[in-house]
């Protein structure tokens, strides 16, 4: 274990690598700052950039983009009781009413030390487990690899909460998509409809920059003159008191423990850590008329939660090459673009790599806390800016960012289409999580069960026969099973309701 993070110091400590983690840093807090992007959109514009760069220094900064957005969120969120992040709207139920007691600062101060915590145990949870479930990887086969990540995609659409059929057809729509293009197999062109620009199928980066960058920016677009800041934040306003810091300590060991824990299952990620973190801390406190009225508990638990499971969401990702979450799946691309396949060999013929991000962590979590707590009147002046100034510039680094990628028209448009698309999508209730963990993990899935179904030559029983490939799809099974049974007891029970009186409803 020392040989190896004296391997990732190396080179994670190399100049290049420590000033496009900072870019990283910097510019994902500041795009998390601004309500309704986050870091998905900061990583969905800034990919076409890590295309120009080794590999090793682009997963740098785009990791750094992806935790820094992550902690930026919550500064919207205790300011402006607007959540920068969806895993960040929790601190709203407790930030914003510390924010308006006149404890913005303390709030903020509280958000940066939780995020440092999570983020820490995060990376030890990576250190310790990436490797051991890397090794076991490598006794898969190709049956095997394409139940994980069908359970993957199973997990993220009834793990991950809200309708499961509106997930399901998601996932089909992104499967859909990752079938355009010429086939390995045959050659032969798949659903191009005459354009040749689709030859190469769809772009991942159109697809990203369309449905989470436009999608989002056009939905913020709308209330963006009702944001208005008032709290005033000084570094003196900042200090907690030490009973603020006593009720913190085990809140953030708890909210750590979870968030490190959840952030490495498919389809948890930060938002169900965050919210289960905040639950937890309720059931505990012995007085929960706090909670919801400026509980430092409230702010810690789900910051350190957040922040714990974006590290640890990078296990899966880098060491199986299942994407936890949608964010992982822009990563999974980028590496892919980069030649390298993700998976148990990466961290035998790819040290560099995968120690060198994970050293990256801590000097990126550092620079969150060391710049971060005096670089807060920053970003207190970012939310103050006219929007109406902002999104323009957004809009147009996006769509300079699709255009670089291949120098074409076609996608800038396809980006267009995708964004509009995905905000229509928002306002029916459906989310693009699900398409883009299809659209990735598509391609993949189908290679892994063509090689399975040549191996089995052409039995399909024999994937189920098999031992672990069939336990595996069995959990996947059992998994939507349990989801539809749980939607239609939540319809009969909802039903129920409306035909009681309504003193008894």
């Amino acid at each position: 274990m020392l040989e190896n993070i004296l391997v990732g110091a190396a080179t994670a400590f190399t100049f290049q690598n420590l000033i496009y983690c900072f870019f990283g840093v910097f510019v994902g807090t500041f795009i998390g700052v601004l309500p309704g992007l986050g870091s998905l959109a900061a990583i969905s514009m800034l990919l076409p950039i890590s295309f120009y760069l080794d590999p090793t220094t682009a997963l740098i900064m785009l990791a750094g983009i992806y935790y820094g957005g992550e902690y930026g969120g919550s500064i919207a969120s205790i300011l402006l009781n607007i959540p920068g992040t969806p895993s960040a709207a929790i601190t709203c139920l407790d930030g914003s009413p510390m924010a308006r007691q006149g404890r913005a600062g303390v709030a903020l101060f509280i958000t940066a030390i939780a995020s440092f915590v999570g983020g820490s145990v995060g990376v030890v949870a990576l250190m310790g487990f990436g490797p051991a479930i890397a090794r076991i990887g490598l006794s898969f086969g190709p049956g095997d690899y394409f139940a994980l990540m069908l359970l993957g995609l199973v997990a993220a659409v009834t793990v991950g909460g809200g309708s499961v059929v509106k997930g399901l057809l998601m996932v089909v729509l992104g499967l859909l998509l990752g079938t355009v293009g010429t086939d390995v197999t045959s050659g032969e062109f798949r659903y191009t409809f005459g354009y040749l620009e689709l030859r190469d199928g769809v772009s991942l980066v159109a697809l990203a920059m369309g449905i989470f960058g436009i999608a989002e920016v056009i939905s913020s677009i709308k209330d963006a003159g009702q944001r208005k800041i008032r709290e005033k934040v000084t570094m003196r306003s900042m200090l907690p008191t030490r009973a603020d810091m006593a009720r913190t300590v085990g809140p953030m060991a708890r909210g750590s423990s979870i968030g490190g824990f959840l952030g490495a299952l498919p389809g948890a990620g930060t938002v169900i850590a965050a919210f289960l973190a905040y639950a937890t801390e309720f059931r505990l406190a012995r007085d929960k008329s706090r909670f919801g009225n400026g509980a430092v508990e409230g702010v810690a638990a789900p910051e350190a939660a957040n922040n714990a499971a974006a590290q640890t969401a990078f296990i899966p990702t880098l060491t199986i090459g299942i994407p936890g979450s949608p964010t992982m799946s822009i990563m999974l691309g980028a590496l892919m673009i980069h030649g390298i396949t993700p998976g148990p060999l990466l961290v035998s013929e790819h040290p560099t790599i995968f120690w060198g991000l994970i050293v990256s962590f801590w000097i990126g979590n550092l620079f969150l806390l060391v710049l971060n707590i005096p670089l807060i009147g920053i970003w207190v002046r970012v939310l103050q800016f006219p929007y109406k100034y902002v999104y323009p510039v957004v809009i147009a680094l996006i769509c300079i960012g699709v255009f670089s990628m291949r120098n074409s028209v076609f996608d800038v448009g396809l980006a267009v289409i995708f964004g509009t698309f995905g905000y229509l999508m928002q306002q029916v209730g459906y989310s693009a999580a699900p398409l883009i963990l299809g659209f990735v993990l598509g391609p993949m899935l189908e290679e892994n069960l063509r090689r399975a179904m040549l191996l089995a030559r052409g039995d399909a029983t024999r994937l189920i026969s098999d031992p672990l490939t069939g336990s595996i799809l069995a959990m996947s099974l059992l998994l939507l099973v349990w989801a539809v049974f749980g939607g239609l007891l939540n319809l009969m029970r909802t039903r129920a309701r409306a035909k009681l009186p309504p003193g008894e409803a």
